[in-house]
């Protein structure tokens, strides 16, 4: 098994036991996401994910840390899962063949998208988003470590696109209810 084969099968068994972290069990929650995380280990759960989805981003493992940890600021808020939802719509059409060009390519010679990476770390650091930029410091680590051959795969994956359109979609029912 390889490193990022590894890595996939961790972070989907916590990305599980972040999930079941946000069932309403009141004070059995943490024992709950400790013991689906194990569970998704063990029971195949975990690689039954990281067939469908592949590895996950470090963004996504990282936001699911924080929810276990109990994290009461979460920063999957409404503005970043909107921003998720909207960047995905444009970028995974393009990056799976409509058009002529294709972004997830950018993410192998990543100079280019690491130059736009540098505005928007200097955005979170101007507005105070401690917790988004050590969650974009952790990426670019991520990357540059070897463990993912593509900077949009530490980035960004199709998990963490179908839960922020799920976010957005539960709060537009919520505020229109």
């Amino acid at each position: 098994m390889n490193a990022l084969a590894a890595y996939g099968l961790l972070a989907h068994g916590l990305i599980f036991g972040a999930l079941v972290s946000l069932l309403p069990l009141g004070e059995l929650r943490a024992r709950a996401a400790l013991l689906a995380t194990g569970l998704a280990l063990v029971a195949g759960i975990a690689p039954m994910l990281h067939g469908v989805f592949g590895a996950p981003s470090l963004t996504l493992l990282q936001l699911a840390v924080l929810q276990l940890a109990k994290q009461t600021a979460s920063p999957f808020s409404q503005r970043p899962a909107l921003f998720l939802v909207i960047f995905g719509l444009l970028f995974y059409p393009t990056a799976l063949g409509l058009g002529t060009f294709d972004p997830y390519a950018l993410g192998y010679q990543p100079w280019m998208l690491l130059a736009a990476i540098t505005p928007v770390a200097g955005a979170l650091w101007w507005r105070g988003q401690h917790v988004w930029l050590i969650i974009l410091a952790i990426d670019l680590a991520g990357y540059a470590s070897g463990l993912f051959a593509n900077l949009w795969d530490a980035l960004f994956d199709p998990l963490l696109f179908l839960l922020a359109l799920f976010s957005v979609a539960y709060r537009l029912t919520q505020r229109n209810c």
